[in-house]
């Protein structure tokens, strides 16, 4: 066998249970993650800012000796950089769009113009706006680098649908933001990639970027999450990200344990700190609460619950969907946002709330789903709006 360095980020704690349906207890997330902390991987993800139970476990693992594993996965903002860092976190994975599609639905100044605010990246916006979506980003982000650098902070930079950016952007965005980084993490969010396509991308991103620090994390929508990462890393990719059993939202994320234990089978290659033998206790306690990835092409991964993603999702239908066939499925639970009520209130029920209203909603929703230990689908939701379930100063008429 060969031993070779690669850094394994682990996010079963985090996009793990963004599977719809997934709610882990206080006490499960504890001892998987002193579990994950056992196989010897480099990093466990988790979002402090996503509830104050988040928050409050981020705070005892680093109490209980695992701040050198522990990062905080957290968005472009001031006040949750520095939620992060009160947690005692020494990592930090920021992460932002860098695709046009995504980039042109959150820029505020589309979001509020009176032309683009309804269109998307399909309506042949001109190439000058593209520019100015482009450059707002950058200023944004280089922005929190510094200050995440500031505070003493390792900083990753996780490039949200990088497997749909442009390619000359993406090189610019890489050298701009490497200079406060440990590694670049790319992302293919919606899953789009193939090993021929994954291995010339990588070679040539690292070519023209003097050969920059590239992680990798992969989602399963295909079922092809496993050999695109195995090509990224045969490309020169010096990290993966994954999770164990892969799950995560729609189809889930790339397995580690898949891409560990293929690595030694098909190369001889044994990860460098990694212990084998305390992989099987964390899928077989995964295995023991019924808690698996959903099939790539299924109903069941059609499914989405992130409060991001259905966000862009009112917008532009294929933000987060790819397939042609089947519809989305929009669900409710710990990892909601108000734009999940949004889109039931509009799309289902023909009428709006104002904004206090649905943050509202989505707070009682998380409360539900952590107390039930699951998610709601729409027709769970109407009927605990009519049976006055959820409180809201609206009236119904259902």
């Amino acid at each position: 066998m060969e031993t070779i360095r690669l850094q394994i980020s682990d996010e079963t704690l985090r996009d793990g249970e963004q599977q719809v349906g997934v709610v882990f207890e206080r006490e499960d997330k504890r001892q998987l993650a002193h579990l994950i902390a056992q196989t010897g991987v480099h990093q466990i993800a988790l979002m402090p800012a996503i509830h104050p139970t988040e928050e409050h476990l981020v705070k005892s693992l680093v109490q209980a000796g695992l701040g050198h594993r522990v990062a905080a996965s957290t968005m472009m903002m001031r006040p949750l950089i520095d939620q992060a860092k009160t947690c005692g976190v020494e990592q930090i994975i920021l992460f932002n769009a860098v695709s046009d599609r995504l980039l042109f639905l959150r820029d505020p100044d589309m979001r509020q113009h009176s032309i683009y605010r309804n269109q998307t990246i399909d309506d042949r916006i001109p190439p000058p706006i593209i520019d100015r979506i482009r450059q707002n980003m950058l200023r944004n982000v280089l922005k929190h680098l510094q200050y995440a650098a500031e505070l003493g902070l390792k900083i990753c930079f996780a490039a949200e649908d990088a497997s749909r950016a442009d390619f000359d952007f993406l090189v610019e965005c890489i050298r701009a933001f490497m200079p406060y980084l440990d590694r670049f993490l790319l992302c293919d969010t919606v899953g789009i990639l193939t090993p021929e396509k994954t291995y010339i991308w990588i070679h040539d991103l690292l070519q023209c970027t003097e050969q920059a620090a590239l992680s990798v994390h992969f989602h399963n929508d295909m079922g092809l999450a496993l050999e695109n990462t195995i090509q990224a890393i045969r490309a020169g990719a010096m990290g993966i990200s994954g999770t164990f059993g892969g799950i995560g939202e729609r189809a889930g994320n790339v397995a580690l344990e898949q891409v560990l234990h293929g690595l030694r089978l098909r190369f001889g290659w044994e990860v460098e700190g990694i212990e084998y033998a305390a992989l099987t206790a964390v899928t077989d306690y995964l295995d023991r609460r019924n808690i698996r990835a959903h099939p790539p092409y299924s109903q069941q991964a059609q499914r989405c619950e992130t409060g991001i993603h259905v966000n862009s999702m009112l917008r532009d239908h294929h933000s987060y969907a790819i397939f042609p066939h089947g519809t989305p499925e929009i669900w409710f639970g710990k990892c909601s946002g108000s734009s999940n009520f949004q889109y039931l209130f509009e799309r289902h029920l023909q009428r709006s709330l104002n904004r206090d209203q649905y943050e509202r909603l989505r707070s009682t929703i998380k409360v539900l789903s952590i107390q039930q230990k699951r998610s709601f689908s729409v027709s769970e939701v109407l009927e605990m709006l009519e049976q006055g379930l959820l409180e809201v100063e609206i009236n119904l008429d259902l």
